[in-house]
C-alpha cells in the first residue's frame, strides 16, 4: 500500500473518532437538559407544597439530579479533552498527508517529464522506422479496397464426407465479425472438377484461392469427375494452374490432407501458401481456416494470422497445431505480407 494511502486512511479514521466523540458529547449535554428539567419540576413542587414529607422528598430529588449533572459534566470534560487530543492527532496526520501529497505530485511531474522524453524518443524511432520501411508502407497503401477469397470445395461421394458447408459457414461468420468485413468478399464454388479451377479463377479474379476437401498421401488433390466420384489431380498440375492464374492471386490455401508439398511448390510463383504436413481432422480444418480469415479481416499480416489460427486450435483443445504449414516465396517475409489494408 502506498504511504499516501496509509495517511489518507489515518486522517479518515481520526475524523471518524472525533465525530463519534462529538456525538457522545451531544448525548451527554442532552442528559444535563433532562436533569435540569427534573430539578425545575421538583423545585416548583417543593415551593408549592406545605407537606414536610413532600418538601423533603423533592429536596432529595433535586440533590440527586444535581449530582447526576456533576457526573455528566465531568464526563463531558473528559470527552472534550479526548476531542482536543484527537484534533491535534488529526492535524499531525493531515500534515503528513499534505507533505506526502506534495511528494507524489513532484514524483508524478518527474514521471510525466520522463514519459514525454520517452514518447519523444519513441516517436523519433517510429519516424526512423517509417523512413526505413517506406517501401513496405507504399505496398500497404496499394492494397485493394476489396479482396476476393475463392473457396473451391470438392467432396466426392465415394470419399468420406466432410463438413465443407460448415467450414464455409464458419469462415463467412468470422469474416463478418472482423473489423474490415466489407473488404473481404467470399466466393464459394461447390462440386469442383479439374476443368472448373481456371474457369473460376478467371471469373472471380481472386486474391486468395482456398481448396477445401480431400488430399492424397501422393501429393494429389481429390476433386470430382463427371459422375461425382474421385478424380485425382497431380501436384504438378495444380502448381502449373496457379502459376498461370490471375496477377492478383497472392495466397493459396490447401485445407486438405497431405498438402504441404503442393503449398511449398506453389510459392515458386505465389507470395505465400498454406498446406498440411499430414492429415487433418474435419473440425480442426474448420477452426483453423475460420480464424485465419478472421485475423486477415482485422488487417493482420499473413504470419500473425497463421499463428493466431494455430493458437485457435490450441484454445479449442485440438492437438493439431503443428499440422498446418506456412510457406513463402523466396525473398518474401510473411510478417510483412498483408492481404487486407489496416
Amino acid at each position: 500500500m502506498a504511504l499516501i494511502d496509509t495517511y489518507m486512511k489515518s486522517v479518515a479514521r481520526k475524523k471518524d473518532e472525533i465525530a463519534r466523540l462529538t456525538e457522545q458529547k451531544a448525548k451527554e449535554l442532552a442528559k444535563i437538559t433532562g436533569f435540569n428539567n427534573k430539578i425545575q419540576t421538583a423545585t416548583r413542587q417543593m415551593n408549592s407544597s406545605k407537606s414536610a414529607t413532600t418538601i423533603n422528598s423533592r429536596r432529595k430529588e433535586i440533590y440527586k439530579n444535581q449530582n447526576d449533572i456533576a457526573k455528566v459534566e465531568k464526563k463531558i470534560a473528559e470527552l472534550e479533552t479526548k476531542i482536543a487530543r484527537k484534533n491535534r492527532e488529526l492535524q499531525a496526520e493531515q500534515r503528513k498527508l499534505d507533505n506526502e501529497g506534495l511528494k507524489e505530485t513532484k514524483k508524478q511531474q518527474q514521471q510525466q517529464i520522463k514519459y514525454q522524453r520517452e514518447q519523444k524518443k519513441a516517436l523519433s524511432t517510429v519516424n526512423q522506422t517509417l523512413t526505413e520501411h517506406s517501401d513496405a508502407i507504399s505496398l500497404l497503401n496499394e492494397l485493394p479496397d476489396e479482396v476476393s477469397v475463392l473457396f473451391l470445395a470438392s467432396n466426392p461421394r465415394d470419399q468420406g464426407q466432410l463438413g465443407l458447408d460448415e467450414e464455409v459457414r464458419s469462415i463467412k461468420e468470422m469474416i463478418t465479425k472482423s473489423r474490415h468485413r466489407d473488404a473481404v468478399k467470399l466466393e464459394s464454388c461447390w462440386a469442383v472438377r479439374p476443368g472448373d479451377i481456371l474457369q473460376y479463377i478467371n471469373e472471380y479474379q481472386p486474391t486468395i484461392v482456398h481448396f477445401s476437401g480431400h488430399g492424397s498421401s501422393n501429393d494429389e488433390l481429390v476433386l470430382m469427375d463427371n459422375n461425382s466420384n474421385t478424380k485425382l489431380v497431380s501436384m504438378e498440375s495444380i502448381v502449373q494452374a496457379m502459376s498461370v492464374a490471375n496477377e492478383d492471386l497472392r495466397l493459396v490455401f490447401f485445407n486438405t490432407c497431405h498438402s504441404k508439398n503442393q503449398a511449398s511448390n506453389v510459392t515458386k510463383y505465389i507470395e505465400c501458401a498454406i498446406g498440411m504436413n499430414t492429415s487433418i481432422t474435419d473440425f480442426a480444418a474448420q477452426i483453423f481456416s475460420a480464424q485465419f480469415y478472421s485475423s486477415l479481416g482485422f488487417g493482420l499480416s499473413v504470419e500473425k494470422s497463421f499463428n493466431q489460427a494455430k493458437a485457435a486450435l490450441m484454445l479449442e483443445g485440438i492437438p493439431e497445431e503443428n499440422t498446418p504449414a506456412l510457406f513463402v516465396k523466396s525473398g518474401c517475409n510473411a510478417s510483412e505480407i498483408f492481404i487486407v489494408a489496416e
